[in-house]
């Protein structure tokens, strides 16, 4: 195996265990590598470090998934990796209720730039760089050989929430959808937290589903009973079916997706929630906030007393972050305005690039605009099957509040 030196002034994020290796960290890197290539780290005196495979020769040079010595790179790797992460999620997520989760979370389950989510007896995976993609092959075969699903979808044409600085060099993206194995039907009916979703595998956002929602979507259950909830950016109705078992009295779900909005009705049907208390809205959320502020600046509050705000990420590089929390400002600070006394709003980000500290200052800047109280009662980040190295601060993405507006 290839033996790479790390200097000894940027020794400390490797013993520190964060899956990166930048080229700056290195000695030198020989010419010709190909990306996927098995990497062994040492230090300069030859002591073995970790281990992983060549990225590129970008800014993200290696990146990593062991850190025991000589461990041979081949499809029972993969089954090993597999085996502790199904592991995980057998302990803390699945259950008779919930047949659907993030199976592997790429870097965080020490399978840098492979993510797979397993809906029911499916799975639906992502090869996020040529390095991973390099072992497509040994993936699909030990996924086979742990899961057993009827099939295996690819969707690399779709990016992570987690966007990696500096590693955006041509040639590190993959694009490629299709069957790696079995049969795919193009929806699938999965099952979670005893809700039924219709799952759009081939042609939804993400992989069909925003899985890193599931805990989010339980807790909104005990703010619903008796209320009327605004579901924004609402997708296929995930947060909507929730509210409706719940108890909501009116559900209003606002997406600027046809097709999204026909799924979360269907959703609503397959759960034999009552359609009369659920409308669909195709329309863009800004325009929609601002117009019930609009017909009734006064009294629009009386018509919500939940919302929830689950856009698409607002932030997509390091480079637009005020820009973006001024997109993330302007929607809340317009649901602060309709929501009476007493409401409950639910906020979320999945921009990698704003961090919780500055969510809660955008949040507090929009509640000042809009001259309302906010009281934070609970925040979540991510849920079980998606699990953090503790070095890994850019695999954090995810953020969500819940707050009562006074």
């Amino acid at each position: 195996m290839l033996k790479l030196i790390v200097l000894n002034k940027r020794l400390g994020p490797v013993r520190g265990r964060h899956p990166w290796v930048f080229s700056g960290a290195l000695k030198g890197i020989p010419d010709g590598l190909k990306s996927g290539t098995p990497i062994e780290l040492c230090d300069e005196i030859g002591n073995f470090m970790a281990a992983g495979y060549f990225n590129s020769y970008s800014q993200i040079a290696v990146r990593l998934w062991g850190y025991e010595e000589a461990e041979e790179v081949n499809e029972s790797f993969f089954v090993n990796r597999i085996k502790d992460a199904y592991e995980l999620r057998q302990n803390f997520v699945e259950t008779k209720k919930t047949n659907s989760f993030r199976l592997i979370n790429s870097e965080n389950d020490l399978l840098p730039g492979l993510v797979v989510d397993k809906y029911d007896n499916y799975l639906s995976v992502q090869f996020h760089n040529a390095g991973i993609n390099f072992w497509k092959k040994e993936i699909v075969a030990a996924l086979v050989k742990v899961m057993k699903p009827k099939g295996i979808y690819e969707r690399s044409d779709v990016g992570n929430r987690v966007k990696e600085d500096g590693d955006e060099q041509e040639g590190e993206k993959t694009s490629n959808t299709g069957i790696l194995f079995g049969k795919v039907p193009e929806q699938v009916e999965i099952l979670e937290n005893g809700l039924k979703f219709i799952v759009d595998i081939m042609h939804g956002q993400k992989t069909g589903f925003f899985l890193d929602q599931r805990d989010k979507r339980a807790a909104l259950q005990k703010y619903c009973d008796g209320k009327k909830v605004l579901n924004c950016f609402s997708y296929t109705g995930g947060f909507s079916v929730y509210a409706l078992e719940a108890g909501a009295k009116k559900v209003v779900s606002v997406d600027a997706s046809n097709t999204a909005l026909e799924l979360a009705e269907e959703n609503i049907k397959l759960n034999k929630l009552d359609s009369k208390k659920s409308e669909v809205v195709s329309a863009d959320v800004k325009d929609y906030l601002q117009g019930l502020l609009e017909n009734d600046p006064e009294l629009g509050g009386a018509k919500f007393d939940v919302i929830i705000l689950d856009p698409p990420a607002f932030v997509k590089n390091r480079h637009k972050v005020h820009e973006g929390l001024q997109g993330y400002r302007k929607i809340n600070e317009a649901a602060l305005k309709v929501l009476p006394p007493n409401g409950i709003l639910v906020t979320a980000s999945c921009s990698q690039h704003v961090s919780m500290i500055d969510f809660r200052h955008m949040l507090s800047e929009a509640a000042g605009r809009a001259g309302r109280t906010v009281q934070i009662l609970e925040t979540y980040t991510h849920g079980a099957d998606h699990p953090e190295l503790a070095a890994f601060t850019e695999g954090e993405y995810l953020k969500c509040i819940f707050a009562l507006v006074r």
